[in-house]
């Protein structure tokens, strides 16, 4: 028997509803998914990689998530994918340009590593949800509730209080 194994990849700064239905998901279609903090050293992200990773694995604790498992990694996906034995990447996609950016990144890992990406539309309830949106919401004092997962709420708080404490 083959197993089909998937990477869903991003920062994840924080883990939002959007990006947890789209893991979710894609956990109904793979026997197994990775979910993959991607460390980038051109951003500067608001929590730490174990901090990500810690937030996903809270949030992921469900019953249609047995077969996913939270990791990162700082260099190209393509070679997590090859470590890990995944055919495929998947990637959420929002109406707001996220196709034209992501197939670039597409073309180049088929290139690159041989690996197929699959793109999984964001669903219409929660396709306005990004990372960067909820974090500018909650520094103004906006209501985050149903962006994020409940537990993330006071981290992201304390959070971007401490970064304007500095």
């Amino acid at each position: 028997m083959i197993m089909t194994i998937a990477v869903c990849p991003g920062s994840f700064d924080p883990v939002t509803a959007g990006h947890l239905d789209v893991i979710e998901r894609c956990a109904k279609l793979f026997d197994k998914v990775y979910v993959v903090v991607a460390i980038n050293a051109a951003k500067r992200p608001v929590f730490t990689e174990k901090e990500r990773i810690s937030m996903l694995e809270s949030a992921l604790k469900t019953d249609q998530c047995t077969n996913v498992e939270v990791s990162s990694t700082e260099g190209l996906i393509t070679d997590f994918c090859t470590t890990v034995g995944a055919s495929v990447i998947v990637k959420g996609l929002r109406q707001n340009g996220d196709y034209e950016a992501e197939l670039g990144m597409a073309l180049v890992n088929r290139q690159i590593g041989g690996i197929e990406t699959m793109f999984i539309p964001a669903d219409p309830m929660k396709e306005h949800i990004s990372s960067s949106i909820v974090k500018d919401v909650a520094r103004h004092g906006g209501d985050i509730h149903g962006m994020v997962p409940d537990p993330v709420i006071p981290r992201l708080l304390e959070a971007l209080n401490s970064q304007e404490e500095t």
